[in-house]
């Protein structure tokens, strides 16, 4: 494509590559003409970030191919961007902000406001995170998304009529939600329900990984698909069936959805002795009841995004 035009007439995965582009001459540097091949063994669709992927480890490497001097926190800030205006997915930082800044062994607990981060060692062993591919996509992830979004922020609109000093939901309680709660649509209720209990979720996760409680953080994960589905509906059917399935095997701690929703994976933590047994168990009763082949993989807490050799 030509630098010096924009051109959204493409296939939809160029607009990731426009959109970094664009953004990073915003900042006011300077690019000029490159050759670049794409290799990436992320399933596409299946809520475990390859959007993100794409736009971080572009913008990465333009950043050493031209010396652009970017810190690691501008290439996160600038690949949201990109797809908020070039892609048009109105998306948090988290998945930006966990392509590039995590590390092996751990995972992030990030305050999305202020993005102070905190890296919580994730020792879970004998355990490990088993992800099934449900192989579905009901192509509402994207849209549905905004649509919560705008949800979300017609319930602060009413909340602030009441109460001063909240800007967002992580400023608000559940007694001034509960206080509303007849002054919004059932609909919206829900949906900023969900975002207060997922936060309190968050900081008892966190707690329960510094107390080497995996049963509690299990116990979360199935709590967090619960309002996935329930009070978020941003579920399916594969995925709930997955989840559902999951409760009937004594090594696995917790399940639930991941990404987006309406359809990709679920991430089950699991005793390392039972991860054969149970794909087989599992793919079996998934293909019997929606016709669908699973696709299992494990998968750890790696380093984000880095310079690697190439044979190519």
């Amino acid at each position: 494509f030509d630098l010096n035009s924009t051109n959204k007439d493409g296939a939809e995965w160029t607009l990731y590559i426009i959109g970094v582009v664009e953004e990073i001459k915003k900042l006011g540097k300077t690019l000029k003409g490159f050759d670049c091949i794409m290799v990436s063994d992320l399933p596409v669709g299946a809520g475990i970030s390859s959007s993100a992927a794409l736009e971080c480890g572009l913008a990465y490497g333009l950043n050493e191919l031209f010396d652009l001097n970017l810190e690691n926190l501008d290439i996160v800030k600038l690949s949201q961007k990109a797809e908020h205006n070039y892609v048009g997915t109105q998306c948090g930082i988290m998945d930006q902000f966990a392509s590039v800044m995590s590390k092996g062994g751990h995972v992030i607990k990030l305050d999305c406001q202020s993005l102070d981060y905190e890296l919580l060692p994730f020792h879970i062993e004998p355990y490990k995170l088993l992800l099934l591919n449900t192989n579905v996509s009901h192509n509402l992830a994207s849209s549905e998304y905004n649509v919560r979004r705008k949800e979300c922020e017609h319930g602060i609109a009413v909340l602030q009529q009441r109460f001063e000093n909240i800007a967002s939901l992580r400023d608000v309680s559940s007694d001034q939600l509960e206080q509303c709660k007849h002054e919004l649509d059932p609909i919206i209720y829900k949906r900023c329900a969900y975002i207060l209990q997922e936060n309190e979720r968050v900081q008892q996760a966190a707690k329960a990984l510094k107390d080497n409680d995996l049963v509690t953080f299990g116990e979360l994960m199935y709590a967090s698909h619960e309002g996935l589905e329930h009070n978020y509906e941003v579920s399916c059917k594969e995925l709930d069936f997955l989840t559902e399935f999951s409760r009937t095997n004594e090594k696995i701690l917790g399940c639930r959805m991941m990404g987006g929703g309406f359809g990709g994976c679920t991430i089950n933590l699991i005793h390392e002795d039972a991860i054969d047994d149970y794909i087989k168990k599992v793919s079996k009763a998934y293909v019997e009841k929606f016709d669908i082949e699973l696709t299992a993989f494990t998968t750890v807490p790696a380093n984000g995004t880095n310079l690697a050799e190439s044979n190519l």
